[in-house]
């Protein structure tokens, strides 16, 4: 789609305080090593019932939100990589064919906004548009753009029923504590027959198993990597329907000449087995 970019994670912190959990899809205790991080400490394990993928014992979520709001360092980085982020937002809505759908424009939420730049290029496309962003440096920077943002979490902002035409998350749902708690509200907050596009890692893709813990993806604050599989099934068991499903990224950038990976890209879209996905999914 475009050339790599490459993925932000925050320094591993020692000594957070951390708990097992349940699984978030199927409520299953039991879990199987998966693959470890660079230094052999286990590192994501796999739920024996499901096959969700996840880091467990969790963090707490109140660390996991203080990761995003340390100093200047995640705007920063987002500012600079801006550009490059909207190509790769738009590129991946349009696989999803939400250009072709937007023929009658309304409510639009963006979840992990970042710098806003998605939502200033919706503004201008004629949808109202509505931000959240738990980094208290990009929302503010968002409100500075003159764009309607938050930085609560989706749970504590208590939106009202059916608020919202379009909800979207763009590599977000990785990083979230309780995904299955997310999707639920997602679905209370989008009007009937509204729709959620959802951008993610795919841990089914060629990269993540010729890479294994050293995959691009299995990183400190992906505290979930999903397959198509799972995450079709976390959006139905809260009323949604998978319309499509679209993948891409064949070989990352540099471990392979350029015509050995354009035919990788182009096979990973025709064959679905891209390092990332995007979900259109509608509600019931």
């Amino acid at each position: 789609m475009s050339k790599q970019v490459k993925t932000w994670s925050t320094p591993v912190v020692t000594g957070e305080k951390r708990r097992p959990v349940p699984c978030t899809l199927c409520g299953g205790d039991v879990f199987v090593p998966r693959f470890g991080g660079s230094s052999g400490e286990l590192f994501y394990v796999r739920c024996a019932q499901c096959g969700l993928v996840q880091i467990n014992p969790q963090p707490d979520p109140a660390e996991v939100a203080a990761r995003y709001n340390a100093g200047e360092d995640y705007l920063a980085y987002e500012r600079k990589n801006e550009a490059a982020f909207l190509r790769l937002q738009e590129l991946a809505l349009g696989d999803a064919g939400f250009f072709a759908l937007e023929k009658e424009k309304g409510h639009i939420l963006d979840i992990g906004c970042a710098t806003g730049a998605l939502l200033a290029s919706l503004e201008q496309r004629g949808w109202i548009v509505h931000g959240l962003e738990i980094s208290q440096a990009q929302a503010e920077y968002c409100r500075r753009r003159g764009l309607d943002v938050s930085a609560l979490p989706l749970e504590e902002t208590r939106f009202p029923p059916e608020r919202f035409d379009i909800v979207t998350a763009s590599h977000l749902i990785e990083h979230i504590n309780d995904p299955g708690a997310f999707v639920r509200e997602v679905s209370r907050i989008l009007k009937k027959g509204g729709r959620f596009y959802v951008t993610t890692p795919n841990i089914d893709g060629f990269q993540a198993r010729l890479f294994g813990g050293r995959w691009r993806s299995a990183i400190f604050d992906h505290l979930y990597l999903f397959s198509r599989k799972t995450l079709r099934a976390l959006l139905e068991q809260s009323g949604f329907d998978i319309e499509r499903c679209s993948t891409w990224g064949g070989l990352a950038e540099g471990i392979a000449p350029k015509p050995v990976k354009a035919l990788f890209d182009r096979a990973a879209k025709r064959f679905a087995f891209g390092d990332v996905m995007i979900v259109r999914a509608v509600k019931r």
